[in-house]
């Protein structure tokens, strides 16, 4: 019986042993995870809800919480991927030189760096 439990339970929850492991992109797997799991609150929750009015709180309550997550991820994606695309041309100075003095040494700077500030 226990393992009956235990192979039923990763045959719909576990995505190497379910049907969901033939789609060969990762994201595309745990999107179709999320969404099913969305739909299968919304079934228990209309059935374990004495109103629709508590759901919809509910259901608005964990959409937010859902969009929050999502929009930190993206944030944290675009920032590892492109840093540069969060300051937008912005420069507190203008980078008119390419080198740096410091304790009698003349340091060349990056060219990457948007410079400002922070020399």
């Amino acid at each position: 019986m226990r393992d009956f439990i235990y192979n039923s339970w990763n045959g719909v929850m576990d995505a190497r042993y379910n049907p969901l492991k033939n789609i060969p992109d990762l994201h595309v797997q745990h999107m179709v995870m999320q969404v099913l799991a969305f739909m299968w609150s919304v079934v228990f929750g209309l059935m374990i809800a004495e109103s629709a009015f508590a759901f919809g709180i509910s259901a608005i309550a964990h959409t937010a919480l859902l969009a929050a997550i999502v929009i930190t991820v993206a944030t944290f994606n675009i920032a590892e991927k492109s840093p540069y695309s969060f300051v937008n041309g912005y420069h507190s100075v203008n980078r008119t030189r390419g080198f740096i003095w410091s304790n009698g040494v003349k340091t060349k700077l990056d060219d990457k760096d948007p410079g400002g500030e922070h020399e």
